[in-house]
């Protein structure tokens, strides 16, 4: 990530303290909590001091009367709001300061590392997403089919990229053609993905991802393929052994399989 885009993403997470005025607790200050904590994972990387910090921060407080806990109500604590602009204000400080466009010892994250990643920790924001705060049954994404790992997963790769194509198709194969689930144009990426069910199995799984493979050696954007299957109930037995074989180099084309389960 570029030092100034680094700046602003931590900069409108910083501007949007300013609009948390009621102290009410709100799924707006949860999303922001959430989303500053993934921003700060993706810009420090494997420097976790920072996300540390802002994890240990207690964001809520007690309101009303001392010694009547029945009559207190559980807002956003103010002294938590300004401890949380305070970290953000010394890592912006820090970016500035310190950090090097071109310094060759700056960790650096690959494309594939980073959907690598969202990967690694999809399971993890499927079952956050889950838990909503304050009163009454609020709406949120159900991970139940490939549709809801496809939303999920596409707002997940809007941290790292910007030109994401969702409408591509693959040339035709065995007399058909599909459409491919996410192209990362410029990084010449395409991404496949799947989430198992009754009668989708390890075997099954594994004959589709062939077949992709296939199909996507002819696609002239695919330099990478990226296979991600989701596996919340642990339906495929060997998901290493699987991994390990279809992943490979063939062709030219760089084939990644990742398999996470609950």
């Amino acid at each position: 990530m570029k030092k100034e885009d680094a700046i602003e993403k931590l900069t409108v997470q910083l501007k949007t303290i300013d609009k948390f005025t009621s102290l009410d607790l709100s799924d707006n200050f949860y999303q922001w909590q959430m989303d500053t904590k993934m921003v700060i994972q993706v810009i420090f990387a494997d420097n976790y001091e920072y996300l540390k910090c802002f994890k240990e921060i207690n964001s809520t407080e007690r309101y009303g009367p001392k010694y009547n806990a029945f009559a207190q109500t559980i807002g956003i604590s103010k002294d938590g709001l300004e401890k949380y602009r305070a970290i953000l204000q010394s890592m912006i400080k820090t970016i500035q300061d310190y950090w090097e466009e071109n310094n060759t010892n700056q960790p650096t994250i690959s494309d594939l590392n980073k959907i690598e990643l969202l990967c690694n920790r999809f399971d993890l924001v499927a079952r956050q997403i889950q838990i909503r705060y304050g009163k009454g049954k609020r709406t949120t994404i159900e991970i139940n089919d490939e549709y809801d790992v496809q939303d999920l997963f596409h707002a997940l790769l809007t941290l790292y990229f910007d030109d994401i194509r969702d409408e591509e198709w693959t040339p035709s194969y065995a007399g058909r053609a599909s459409r491919v689930d996410f192209l990362l144009k410029e990084e010449q990426i395409v991404i496949e993905l799947k989430k198992t069910r009754e009668n989708l199995t390890g075997k099954e799984v594994g004959e589709q991802l062939i077949i992709d493979i296939t199909r996507y050696k002819s696609h002239p954007d695919c330099k990478t393929l990226i296979c991600f299957v989701y596996d919340p109930e642990r339906r495929i037995k060997n998901p290493r052994g699987l991994e390990n074989d279809l992943s490979k180099t063939t062709d030219g084309m760089i084939v990644k399989v990742f398999i996470r389960q609950t």
